[in-house]
């Protein structure tokens, strides 16, 4: 999640902006999984 969520050099200030950020990135990428997990439709 590093490279691909900009995580490598941050780019705010402050711990708890920093937090919100790697919330919005854990979200954001754990979408494609769930997608994944969802049964396909028939």
């Amino acid at each position: 999640m590093k490279t691909i969520g900009g995580r490598r050099k941050t780019r705010y200030r402050g711990r708890a902006r920093v937090q919100w950020h790697a919330y919005l990135v854990a979200a954001a990428y754990n979408l494609p999984r769930i997608a994944r997990l969802a049964p396909a439709p028939t």
